[in-house]
């Protein structure tokens, strides 16, 4: 029992070193930071959406660097096929059959860079590969890697040449998120030091792969409390009474809505789930899966998200 909870210990050290590691990377974003590695230790997916140059691609590859984890990028254009994503089979005639020689998604970490700038089809490959977490050519399923985490990056849709992903896609992610511009001390700080690449290209692993699964069987188990739950059903009844969205939260947001907390609390070192937890993670976890009822109201992702939290007071 002791080594167990030295072994436990232990982990929880090297999970608040990992954070500070990127931390350092990635200035002024430590809510971002955050987010991202309570989105792996919730195993879903994270959206990171924004302008070209605030540090998305950064991030993604910071993470696959602390966490220990292989690490591919594809760069989704519009000419991009399924199978520059998942794989293909080639024929052998030595052997006189069909080869399957996988695709850039068979890493841990997978960087699907501008994922909003490939067609539909392409879009579709990976969408299919993070719910199923495995891959089927010809009949043969192939699985993915644990842990599998995608980090995709998206431009804003006003900019040209992107395919925005529909509403049925984009509750595939359990998180998006914004980086935005950083504070004049961090951009001061980003000017007089490192260059970003060199300091990717040194950073040393803190976690590993055994670990984070080791992590992410104790997000489950953070305690919700039945007043925890009633909030988060106020929240689920809120968003779908019409008055302010198109659509209400389906039942798996709300699930995904509160393995997010979990993740927050556990990442925090909690005890159970607080309210904060569940208050911190929304904006994250339901903003680009809710769509205002007026076509008028120009309200973005997380007003949307701050709207619902002031619409429910806590139970």
């Amino acid at each position: 029992m002791n080594a167990r909870r030295d072994s436990a210990h232990g982990q929880r050290e090297r999970l608040d070193a990992a954070v500070a590691q990127l931390n350092e990377v990635i200035l002024g974003k430590d809510r971002e930071v955050r987010l991202g590695v309570a989105c792996l230790l919730a195993r879903g997916h994270l959206l990171i959406e924004d302008i070209p140059g605030v540090g998305k691609t950064t991030l993604a590859h910071a993470l696959a660097r602390v966490l220990g984890l292989t690490y591919q990028r594809i760069q989704f254009t519009s000419d991009l096929l399924p199978a520059d994503v998942i794989g293909v089979s080639v024929y052998d005639r030595a052997s006189g059959s069909f080869q399957f020689h996988r695709g850039p998604v068979f890493a841990q970490l997978v960087l699907a860079d501008e994922v909003n700038r490939a067609t539909p089809k392409a879009q579709s490959a990976l969408l299919e590969a993070m719910e199923e977490r495995q891959v089927t050519v010809d009949g043969v399923s192939h699985p993915l890697p644990e842990p599998f985490f995608v980090v995709a990056t998206q431009n804003p849709a006003y900019q040209v040449g992107t395919f925005p992903l529909p509403e049925s896609q984009l509750d595939r992610f359990l998180m998006r998120i914004e980086l935005g511009y950083p504070a004049a001390g961090q951009e001061r700080a980003l000017l007089r030091g490192r260059d970003r690449r060199d300091m990717l290209a040194t950073l040393p692993a803190v976690l590993d792969p055994e670990v984070i699964q080791a992590l992410q069987q104790g997000v489950p188990a953070m305690h919700a409390s039945d007043a925890l739950l009633d909030y988060v059903q106020a929240l689920t009844r809120a968003s779908r009474d019409g008055s302010q969205f198109q659509s209400g939260l389906s039942t798996r947001a709300v699930i995904s809505l509160l393995r997010a907390a979990q993740a927050w609390a556990f990442l925090h070192g909690h005890p159970g789930v607080l309210p904060e937890d569940l208050q911190a993670v929304l904006p994250a976890v339901v903003g680009h899966r809710l769509r205002p009822r007026e076509a008028t109201d120009r309200r973005g992702p997380n007003e949307l998200a701050r709207a619902l939290l002031e619409a429910v007071p806590i139970p």
